[in-house]
């Protein structure tokens, strides 16, 4: 996803999920994990919110895993 958003920041997250194969429904979860994770940043713009890679790949500030909010994962199937 973030090779789609660095080559097109200004695109609309259902072009980017278009792009990147994934759902509309999935696409705002992975750039907010991405963007706590410090690898992008958003800015609202009137009713749009543009989506920017952070220059180096992270912020300094950044230091949480993505997942580090949520519950361990499961088991993808169950047997």
């Amino acid at each position: 996803m973030l090779p789609a958003i660095a080559r097109e920041p200004s695109a609309r997250l259902r072009d980017i999920a278009a792009t990147c194969r994934i759902t509309e429904r999935t696409a705002p979860r992975i750039v907010s994990d991405l963007e706590e994770a410090g690898y992008l940043s958003r800015e609202r713009d009137g009713r749009r919110t543009a989506v920017h890679p952070s220059p180096g790949g992270r912020t300094p500030s950044s230091g949480r895993s993505p997942r580090a909010r949520s519950e361990p994962a499961g088991p993808l199937h169950s047997p």
